[in-house]
């Protein structure tokens, strides 16, 4: 039987950089789908940021909508970047994360990769529902779902193979840190134990 799962990230769990943009506007979120809510939280560290091992294999990106269509075929997680054009952490993140090896691999393995502008204009349909970009929001529709609300960037959302939520993960996350969480979710340790548990255990 599948468990709800209430996920924390406690202060002292995972030394995250948790270093992000933020929107002026914080609209109230809609439910992207029936799901657990979320909390996940990060402390900030002040050592520096290793420098990324080169990618021999680079991160297979899709849209939302192509990730969907490839789930209906083989049921797969997603993780989701959700970012900005303006965004120093998200550009940060984009060159020293996503460009490891490790962290290819990981996500190549277990997820289907997306990239999602929050700021983005064009709509899109997910399972019949249309999220368009709102101006009173100056955010996407479906980026306001995905982030809850909290509109800081970058943010790293987990999705189970029936796209419900496991979590946003706010903040710039080094290689890593990343790698952990990406284990933690795409190898289903979730399902038997929070963050906590997994960090001891794989220590």
């Amino acid at each position: 039987m599948k468990k709800s799962i209430s996920i924390y990230l406690s202060l002292l769990a995972l030394p995250l950089f948790y270093t992000a943009c933020t929107s002026n506007k914080t609209p109230t979120a809609t439910a992207v789908a029936d799901n657990t809510s979320v909390a996940v939280e990060a402390a900030t560290a002040k050592t520096p940021t290793p420098k990324a091992k080169e990618a021999s294999a680079k991160i297979q990106w899709l849209t939302i909508e192509q990730a969907a269509a490839r789930m209906e075929k083989e049921p797969r997680k997603m993780v989701i970047d959700v970012y900005t054009d303006w965004c120093g952490w998200c550009k940060k993140m984009d060159k020293e994360t996503f460009t490891d090896s490790e962290v290819a691999e990981l996500v190549n393995k277990h997820y289907y990769a997306v990239k999602l502008n929050a700021e983005g204009k064009e709509p899109i349909t997910l399972k019949g529902q249309t999220f368009n970009f709102k101006t009173e929001y100056k955010a996407h529709e479906l980026a306001v779902a995905l982030l809850q609300g909290q509109m800081s960037f970058p943010t790293t959302v987990y999705l189970d193979e029936k796209m419900n939520m496991l979590a946003p993960v706010p903040g710039y996350l080094d290689a890593d840190n990343f790698s952990k969480i990406l284990r933690y979710f795409g190898e289903n340790h979730h399902q038997s134990m929070n963050f906590q548990e997994y960090e001891t255990q794989a220590k």
